[in-house]
């Protein structure tokens, strides 16, 4: 699924966008990036003992440190990237969870209130640069609407997920097929002519909490209806998957000869 935007010719002009190229390993990582941001913060939280507190403000500072590289960068950097959307995954989901667990704020409060912070977000930045399009992000204007984009899409995802698995009773494994169903749907819909920027932020809204039903299920006790691979196991084993493919798309990026052309929206 790729996205219908005035771009950049050639593979050289492409290297000047800050985010990656949308192909089947983008979303490959994007789930399990959100599957390790559930999993991770669960590990943290409760099994270390740090509490939401504790995660959350280690959690930002190392964000904040990774968007600082990102923003640093005059291309697109694979390590510099995924680090900063793991760590926002992780993030997202505190975020939720400190308003659900800390402030009691119900999951359909949160989704609702997550959901407008996210259209609020969306025209900003297209009242602001007249596209939403991810193959223009060639400012650090424009990757800040990105990345706070993402931020919300993350957060929203926790608490939708959260409200269909568990508070609805739907169940982790149920909730998962579902939310590839919609992926699904909203695939075929892209293929059959849909609006190419609708569809893919459905997609990556989508794959939200479809990474963290996975998580869960993958994770949580069989009395809980999950396969009790515990958090540690999990989130290693995505981390090692995403390492790997990070490690691939660093080494087909390096083949390629950057060549500066001139910014064009």
């Amino acid at each position: 699924m790729s996205i219908a935007a005035p771009r950049p010719h050639g593979t050289a002009s492409r290297l000047l966008n800050r985010v990656p190229e949308i192909t089947v390993f983008f979303w490959f990582i994007k789930i399990m990036a959100t599957t390790v941001g559930e999993t991770a913060a669960d590990f943290l939280n409760t099994t270390l003992g740090f509490g939401l507190n504790g995660t959350s403000l280690v959690m930002s500072g190392l964000l904040m440190l990774a968007l600082w590289a990102q923003f640093r960068a005059r291309r697109y950097v694979p390590s510099f990237y995924w680090l900063a959307v793991v760590l926002i995954s992780v993030v997202g989901t505190l975020i939720s969870d400190n308003l659900v667990d800390n402030l009691g704020v119900s999951l359909v409060t949160t989704t609702v209130l997550f959901g407008s912070a996210l259209a609020v977000v969306f025209v900003a930045w297209f009242a602001v640069e007249r596209t939403l399009s991810v193959h223009t992000i060639f400012t650090a204007r424009r990757e800040g609407f990105y990345w706070a984009a993402i931020l919300f899409t993350f957060a929203l995802g926790t608490s939708g997920g959260d409200l269909l698995a568990e508070r609805l009773a739907v169940g982790y494994a149920l909730s998962a097929l579902l939310f590839a169903a919609v992926i699904g749907l909203t695939y075929w819909a892209y293929r059959l002519g849909g609006n190419p920027i609708l569809t893919f932020w459905i997609a990556y809204i989508v794959t939200r909490p479809l990474g963290a039903s996975t998580g869960d299920f993958l994770s949580q006790p069989i009395s809980a209806g999950g396969l009790a691979l515990g958090t540690v196991g999990t989130s290693l084993l995505f981390l090692a998957a995403i390492l790997g493919m990070v490690v691939y798309m660093t080494a087909r990026q390096r083949q390629a000869v950057p060549v500066a052309l001139p910014v064009r929206d």
